[in-house]
């Protein structure tokens, strides 16, 4: 009896789950979606890599992987994506120590209007990039603000052409990448902070814990996931910088600021070069998916 009451209850559910393909249709139309505009582009620009083609004329020439080989070759390509490394830096890892640290205050500590500095600090994010780049400009004008700023305070002497500088040029664009990514990772760990059980910080307030003793044993560990997060952000953003390039400095002076994204374009449309442009672009997704392969890797570890 049990038996056959136990097999009524299972064609019951199978007859309300309905087939095994049709979860299937519901999943059609994204898939489609997600195929025509990311997966079939994505495997044209593989096929355009393996081509020397002008991106004018019909014709073009079948060189299999040489384009692969002169990104490789390519001492100015090259430095391109070590520039790109150094945006990590100040878009990802800076950002992530500043934003530990005014998540925890403002998080943790007894601060008035707390939804302002929310907002004021997130505001980069709503900003388009272009303004942002035409902003600063002006901002590391020789005779903008900031210089304006150090000679007004006996440090004339620390003033430069920050756009023109051939050491300080990069900095200071990654300087811009940490003032947009900050706001956006302070957001996300402010939110991991609020879901920790507050009991947690009454236990080590108990037990003698100092504030940098909590944040340390229950702040950090519990914000794995938030750090992942906003690590794959703010590296995907490094890494994939265009705009801020192109209207700050256009990769000068000389090849100081060049990025990935920039030599793309430079040799797609300036120089006529697609196969070598497609070519670094599927170099730079696969470094992408690498990084934030081993930033999850490393995340998802108890």
């Amino acid at each position: 009896m049990a038996d056959r009451e136990g097999l009524t209850s299972d064609r019951r559910r199978n007859r309300l789950a309905g087939p095994a393909w049709l979860p299937w249709v519901y999943l059609a139309p994204a898939l489609l979606l997600y195929g025509g505009f990311l997966l079939f582009p994505l495997a044209r620009a593989a096929q355009y890599s393996l081509y020397e083609w002008d991106g004018l004329t019909p014709s073009s020439t079948f060189v299999g992987f040489r384009n692969y080989l002169a990104v490789i070759g390519d001492p100015r390509l090259r430095e391109a994506f070590g520039h790109a490394g150094v945006l990590i830096f100040f878009y990802a890892v800076l950002p992530l120590a500043i934003g530990l640290i005014l998540a925890t205050i403002l998080a943790r500590g007894k601060v008035r209007g707390r939804g302002f500095f929310r907002v004021v600090i997130f505001l980069p994010q709503v900003i388009a990039m272009v303004v942002i780049a035409v902003t600063w400009r002006q901002l590391y004008a020789p005779d903008g603000p900031i210089n304006a700023t150090l000679r007004a305070v006996g440090l004339g002497a620390l003033a430069r052409p920050w756009l023109g500088d051939y050491f300080w040029t990069l900095p200071a664009v990654g300087f811009i990448g940490t003032w947009v990514s900050t706001g956006l990772v302070t957001v996300l760990l402010m939110a991991g902070i609020a879901r920790i059980p507050k009991d947690l910080y009454e236990a080590a307030r108990l037990d003698g814990a100092s504030a940098v003793q909590e944040f340390f044993a229950i702040t950090l560990p519990s914000l794995r996931g938030e750090i992942t997060v906003a690590l794959t952000l703010t590296i995907v953003a490094a890494l994939k910088t265009f705009d801020l390039v192109y209207v700050t400095t256009r990769g000068g002076p000389g090849t100081s600021t060049t990025v990935p994204s920039y030599e793309v374009y430079r040799n797609a449309f300036e120089l006529g070069r697609v196969g070598i442009a497609t070519a670094i672009g599927i170099v730079l997704t696969v470094i992408i998916f690498a990084i934030n392969a081993v930033v999850n890797r490393i995340g998802d570890r108890e």
